[in-house]
């Protein structure tokens, strides 16, 4: 049904009509078309750019890599063997085993996460908006969110439930049991976080992680942005308040965080050598007063091998360190061991640059690498701290 427009005028009620009242109408409409171009130049990029899978080239070969062999050459041993066989001293090395390349097609593989109790690993293809889940018990590879808001760092809490460092969206979340999505922490002192990049929870439920400015670089990993924070800094978000502490302001670019299997030590990668050759490419250490949710007594734990940078960390439960290397030469590229005093115990070596890692497996024992376009796996003789 239609309803017409009368014009009447009270002055001539044989149907003429008035002037002033037909430009009062015109200015109206003029006005709201106004408010609604003002309405329009108001909205927003979505919160995640979306991602085109790689799919006009053949992926990369899944199964052990070519030339793989017992003992797999490509896990280097820092410490002359004992014995002749295998590269004693080192706990990657598990007997018959090598290096495996378990799924493939992604733009840059990040932030994984295992989950025991559905045994898949998470993982996020940041530029591809996406996060991945790979089951290892039947080697499926599938989606498990699209958008992901360009997520990076993925950890579990001690509930079960996925945590989550997201680039576009500038924040960190918690994906509940139900599935629904809560913020953790998208602003500090009133101002939006640069873009949280990876994160670490305690026993006690704090939530630990770090936020330095790669996410607003451009708008391939995220949406580009100026940073609101003055500093690149690490914050802690308390268990039953939610309040946000910042912990450390000192770093360049701080990135990959993990605690010690007893959290009396706190490691966290600086990466700051990406923004200038004479910023810091290593790991620092710190002591945990956890009660306090306080951090004191940094120092240097190791040093990369210049322009080689690391983003990742896990320990085992001897408090050996695990860390990612890549972006520098190729023949440094893969995973490095280190004891709890910083001696370097030996490397794996990965066909591509290496962002993150953690241990997986019914057992702790099997360590995923996700390695730009890929994600590998290999079994180690250590079982991984499973503290997230």
């Amino acid at each position: 049904m239609t309803t017409s427009l009368t014009l009447s005028d009270p002055q001539h009620q044989g149907g003429g009509f008035d002037r002033r009242k037909i430009l009062t109408g015109a200015a109206a409409l003029a006005a709201s078309a106004v408010t609604m171009k003002t309405a329009s130049a108001a909205s927003v990029a979505p919160l995640g750019q979306t991602g085109a899978p790689t799919t006009a080239t053949q992926p990369l070969p899944l199964g052990p890599l070519p030339g793989a062999r017992y003992p797999d050459s490509r896990l280097e041993s820092m410490k002359k063997p004992k014995v002749s066989f295998g590269p004693t001293g080192f706990p990657a090395f598990a007997g018959t085993m090598a290096v495996e390349r378990v799924a493939t097609g992604f733009r840059w593989a990040e932030g994984p996460v295992y989950f025991a109790a559905g045994r898949y690993v998470l993982f996020s293809d940041i530029p591809n908006n996406r996060i991945m889940r790979f089951s290892e018990d039947d080697g499926h590879l599938s989606v498990y969110r699209q958008p992901s808001m360009n997520s990076n760092g993925n950890t579990i809490d001690r509930e079960g439930r996925l945590i989550t460092c997201e680039h576009s969206g500038r924040r960190v979340t918690r994906t509940e049991l139900d599935g629904s999505i809560t913020i953790i922490a998208d602003k500090y002192n009133g101002k939006k976080l640069n873009s949280p990049n990876d994160a670490v929870v305690a026993a006690d439920g704090s939530i630990w992680f770090c936020d330095p400015a790669y996410g607003i670089g451009g708008f391939y990993e995220g949406i580009k942005a100026e940073p609101e924070q003055e500093k690149k800094n690490v914050y802690r978000v308390d268990p039953k308040s939610g309040d946000i502490k910042m912990v450390v302001d000192d770093f360049v670019q701080p990135n990959g965080l993990c605690f010690s299997p007893d959290e009396k030590k706190l490691y966290i990668c600086d990466t700051g050598f990406t923004d200038g050759p004479d910023n810091p490419s290593h790991i620092r250490v710190f002591d945990v007063d956890l009660g306090a949710g306080k951090l004191s007594n940094s120092k240097v734990f190791a040093d990369m091998p210049k322009p080689s940078i690391t983003d990742g960390l896990r320990c085992d439960t001897a408090g050996r360190l695990w860390c990612s290397v890549g972006w520098g030469d190729p023949n440094e590229d893969g995973v490095r061991c280190y004891t709890p005093d910083g001696d370097l115990l030996g490397k794996i070596h990965i066909p591509e640059t290496v962002a993150n890692l953690c241990f997986g497996g019914q057992q702790r024992n099997r360590l995923y690498i996700c390695g730009s376009s890929s994600l590998y796996a290999v079994y180690t003789s250590a079982q991984g701290a499973m503290k997230p």
